[in-house]
């Protein structure tokens, strides 16, 4: 579990930087500048809990397996962006954004955390 941890906790930075890194490009900035908090690391090294979920949706398709998936990183999303929110700490804030809720998740990521979600399932299995 701990290597497991550690494992989400890197993939999650590494596309989290090149996500950030390929904002920047839409916005013309060159250097490419990719961003995170050393905050986000826990969170996402949460999806060391995902065999737990890859268990209970194994013989489902990959449309529900990847929505459950998205709904869960929601799920996370929202309760430690509430949690660091209120602290003054959080990381992100989508306030400006069309599609946020209480400036902590964007609906409109919904493609990527299923993506995400289908990518921690396969290299969370045991």
């Amino acid at each position: 579990m701990k290597n497991n941890f550690m494992k989400c906790g890197i993939y999650g930075w590494c596309m989290e930087l090149l996500w950030t890194g390929f904002l920047a490009f839409r916005r013309r900035e060159m250097k490419l500048f990719g961003r995170s908090s050393i905050w986000m690391f826990p969170i996402y090294g949460m999806a060391s809990f995902f065999p737990a979920l890859v268990g209970l949706l194994k013989d489902r398709c990959v449309w529900v397996r990847g929505t459950v998936y998205a709904f869960a990183i929601f799920t996370v999303e929202f309760l430690t962006g509430s949690f660091l929110k209120k602290r003054g700490i959080c990381p992100w804030n989508y306030s400006g954004c069309r599609f946020n809720y209480k400036g902590v998740i964007r609906l409109d990521y919904y493609p990527l955390w299923f993506l995400a979600g289908l990518f921690f399932e396969k290299t969370t299995a045991k």
